[in-house]
């Protein structure tokens, strides 16, 4: 096991993109930070933020397997978004049925390979954009505004089943033996259609794309309070990181933040 390990062993990374939101100039700036956690040998997860697609997937399998079914959707989510493609359902669907495809044809993979895949796109419509958010196993999308904090997506998990029926609540779910459980997945059992819903495009917000290695150890309070303390979006991602790693790290532990800003306008240098 990994007891020693810090999140000064976390892989990060940075970017930003202009973008027009109803004649508005909008900024998009995102930070990403993946760790191993304190108690896995592999990094399981994957992440990917190549405008207009922001992803993150949390593999399952074997001791290399999980971490080939993330990569393997993460590589093709980013290939669709070099391509310059409208985002469609399609695409997407697409994108991750080739990570499949890819699976298949490696050595030592079997039927319970598969992984998560959870995120937000930039669509663009004729009328005006707006975020399609996708979601496929129980890694999560959150959006904070104003200070309050919403989940976005629904967990595909037993518990999130109990839940729904009202067999558990969701503090027993913290704790509940089959937690790990996910009833939808990428992988070779089912085609790989996500949940989808759209969004309005919004200044002034914070979305939260991560792995359930996070929410394992750190409540929605905890998201929230990390993102107030924390305007940069990578500062805001270490943050939670580390946090989730000091509390336990029992899992791999991957978080992206895209911050939605007003762009500021250029300072006139003329006298």
């Amino acid at each position: 096991m990994n007891e020693g390990r810090d999140v000064s062993e976390a892989t990060t990374f940075t970017d930003s993109r202009a973008v027009t939101v109803r004649g508005e100039s909008l900024l998009l700036r995102w930070g990403a930070v993946t760790h191993v956690g304190r108690k896995r040998e592999v990094n399981q997860d994957s992440v990917m933020g190549e405008f207009p697609l922001f992803a993150v997937a949390d593999g399952m399998g074997g001791y290399a397997a999980g971490e080939l079914a993330s990569g393997a959707v993460v590589k093709h989510l980013s290939a669709f978004a070099q391509s310059n493609s409208d985002v469609t359902h399609d695409g997407i669907e697409a994108s991750l049925r080739d990570a499949i495809v890819e699976l298949a044809a490696e050595d030592d993979i079997d039927v319970g390979t598969g992984t998560t895949v959870t995120g937000i796109a930039f669509t663009s419509t004729e009328v005006e954009p707006f975020w399609t958010v996708f979601n496929i196993g129980d890694s999560r999308v959150y959006v904070e505004h104003d200070g309050e904090l919403a989940q976005v997506t629904t967990d595909h998990s037993v518990v999130q089943e109990l839940i729904a029926i009202g067999a558990i609540s969701p503090d027993d779910a913290e704790n509940h033996p089959q937690g790990n459980v996910i009833t939808r997945a990428v992988g070779f059992t089912d085609d790989p259609v996500p949940d989808y819903l759209n969004v309005p495009i919004e200044k002034n917000t914070r979305w939260v794309i991560c792995s359930d290695g996070l929410t394992k150890e750190l409540t929605d309070y905890g998201i929230l309070h990390f993102l107030e303390r924390a305007p940069d979006a990578l500062d805001a991602a270490n943050l939670m990181v580390e946090a989730a790693v000091e509390n336990g790290g029992r899992d791999n532990v991957t978080v992206l933040v895209l911050d939605v800003i007003a762009e500021e306008a250029p300072v006139d240098q003329t006298d």
